[in-house]
């Protein structure tokens, strides 16, 4: 099995080298990943300027672009052959509800899902995690469970780990996202120059968190598998459209 593994928090972070060295263990891992961290660079793609690939070691790059940038790459003319599989992670902080509409490392995925290859996306459940080597047992398994029992198309799964010792995983659950409460304002300072700077403000913590969600099961010890896709349309909301449109001239 080849694997591509790529993440948004850059290739010399602790959840992809841990990750990496898990999944050596059942496939052949190329990693091309961002240069340095470009969390919350969503699907973004890099079209004013030409890429830089460099080498660290053999089949393993860095680029200096977005995680998507990496993986569009990759699956376009860095690699020889195309993956098996697209893993991204482990993400240092959780991936869940709203976040993925901004998350790099669900983009990483999905760019390898919108070519047809099952995806993963996988996060630690909270900032400066310790037990990335939970997140990689788990993944393993997952993916040989996938490869073993091939679904009839490919799926693109977002996966939340607890940040707990793996013997302290209470199982895993089917999630549907929930969704946050709105963001935090924005904080307004100075930098050293005397010029007025924002900062972005934290995400707003769970408005939709209830049993069934991502945000429930991580937060009861469960391993949190979500089945998410690209399709942004509004399919319930197609027919009344067309209604609401018969009067327009």
């Amino acid at each position: 099995m080849n694997i591509l593994l790529s993440n948004d928090d850059g290739y010399d972070a602790p959840g992809i080298k841990k990750l990496a060295s898990y999944l050596k263990k059942i496939a052949h891992v190329t990693i091309v990943a961002p240069d340095r961290n470009r969390s919350g660079a969503s699907n973004s793609l890099s079209l004013d300027r030409p890429l830089t690939v460099t080498e660290v070691e053999k089949d393993y790059y860095y680029i200096d672009g977005t995680p998507t940038d990496c993986v569009h790459l990759a699956l376009t003319g860095l690699l020889e052959h195309m993956p098996d599989m697209v893993i991204s992670g482990i993400n240092n902080g959780a991936n869940m509800g709203d976040d993925t509409i901004y998350s790099g490392t669900v983009a990483a995925a999905m760019e390898g899902y919108l070519l047809d290859i099952p995806s993963f996306a996988i996060s630690m459940s909270q900032h400066e995690a310790t037990h990335f080597e939970t997140a990689a047992s788990i993944t393993n398994d997952l993916i040989l469970h996938y490869q073993n029992n091939k679904p009839k198309e490919a799926m693109l799964l977002n996966i939340n780990v607890p940040d707990v010792p793996l013997e302290k995983i209470q199982g895993i659950h089917i999630t549907r996202l929930g969704k946050r409460h709105k963001a935090e304002p924005v904080n307004k300072t100075q930098d050293a120059d005397g010029n007025t700077v924002y900062w972005v403000g934290a995400a707003g913590l769970p408005n939709d968190g209830g049993e069934g969600t991502d945000f429930y099961s991580v937060g009861h010890g469960f391993v949190s598998v979500s089945p998410i896709h690209a399709d942004l349309t509004r399919h319930n909301q197609i027919n009344d459209l067309k209604t609401w449109m018969n009067n327009f001239k």
